[in-house]
């Protein structure tokens, strides 16, 4: 039988509320507000913010696109420059590396063109630089041979040893070095630098760093018609000034300077190069300096032999300067410069680090 009274109130369950901080004080709204936030899903195209991870990874994609771009310059300038003639290749020793050990033969000759040097001038061309370097990874020596150097040019007598440039050009001239130092020493390798674009890659460099230790007054030469003088000091050189510290012939304010001074000069702007290469500034500008450096230069290395070359110069440290000390200034033929054998196998051996 149904039961006639009538049904009673709905049975509740009873739950306790959690307890909501107080809105009054504004620490605990900021707290609610820092909870909401944690909560809250990414809402669609929302890019979560800059983190040191994030940033890091993007200066690393930076830099090794940097790298790989100025890689690819280097790469395409060097196979686009002029080499070397296949006269001078054969007259190149075989043996030595760049990075297990190799002797380079460096010349700068006094070519009639060019923004620095007098194009009125005539007549063949003669080494004005001859330096010779040793490198290895990790190490750079360093030998200057005075233009002036008494020296026997196969088929052509004892001459000052910088015209066997211009008797027989570069092949000539590496015959006649070794004949002149002799001691075992051999060529493997040769860059002739071209002095007109010489300046326009010292200039990529933002300039080099010159410490010059006396003052420098130089009279007009080559096309520098107001002379040069150089203040002694540390000094910031562009390109053409750069060129000039490295060729000035006379200083009339040091008149007993020799040309051993002058290859100093020259070592000098050599390691200022170095200097600049590894300088932190330069990296901002390397894609530059990377296009430039090849066109500077004639040589039997192509690519991957002067990027092995650049690697010896930026991680062999500085050195000395090493130049042949002569015995007797202008007692040779046509006034040139003696030096005793006993000099010329000490710095054989200190350039092949015997």
């Amino acid at each position: 039988m149904n039961d006639p009274r009538p049904p009673g109130p709905p049975e509740y369950k009873v739950y306790r509320a959690r307890r909501v901080p107080s809105l009054r004080s504004a620490g605990n709204l900021e707290a609610l507000r820092r909870r909401l936030r944690r909560r809250r899903p990414s809402e669609p195209g929302e890019r979560p913010g800059p983190t040191p991870g994030r940033v890091a990874k993007w200066i690393a994609i930076f830099v090794l696109f940097w790298l790989a771009l100025s890689l690819v310059l280097f790469m395409l300038s060097a196979q686009l420059s002029a080499g070397v003639s296949d006269e001078t290749k054969a007259a190149l020793s075989g043996q030595g590396t760049i990075l297990g050990g190799g002797t380079i033969l460096v010349l700068g000759s006094d070519q009639r063109t060019g923004e620095s040097i007098d194009e009125s001038q005539s007549g063949p061309s003669r080494s004005d630089t001859i330096m010779l370097l040793h490198v290895a990874l990790g190490s750079v020596r360093k030998l200057s041979i005075p233009r002036d150097a008494a020296a026997d040019i196969p088929g052509h007598g004892v001459q000052k040893i910088n015209a066997a440039y211009a008797l027989g050009g570069a092949p000539l001239t590496i015959k006649t070095v070794e004949a002149f130092l002799g001691n075992g020493l051999k060529v493997n390798h040769i860059i002739e630098i071209d002095f007109k674009r010489f300046p326009e890659f010292i200039d990529a460099l933002g300039g080099v760093t010159i410490d010059v230790p006396n003052k420098i007054c130089s009279p007009p030469f080559d096309n520098f018609w107001k002379g040069l003088n150089f203040k002694p000091g540390k000094q910031n050189m562009d390109g053409t000034r750069a060129l000039g510290y490295a060729r000035v012939r006379k200083n009339s304010c040091a008149p007993s300077e020799t040309d051993l001074d002058r290859a100093k000069r020259q070592q000098q702007v050599l390691t200022g190069i170095r200097r600049e290469l590894l300088s932190p500034s330069t990296f901002l500008r390397l894609p530059l300096v990377s296009w430039r450096a090849p066109k500077t230069v004639k040589s039997d290395l192509h690519g991957p032999g002067l990027l092995a070359l650049a690697a010896d110069v930026a991680t062999g440290g500085s050195g000395g300067t090493n130049v042949l000390e002569p015995t007797c200034l202008g007692c040779g033929p046509g006034g040139s410069l003696l030096v005793s054998d006993g000099e010329k196998a000490d710095e054989v051996r200190k350039l092949l680090g015997k």
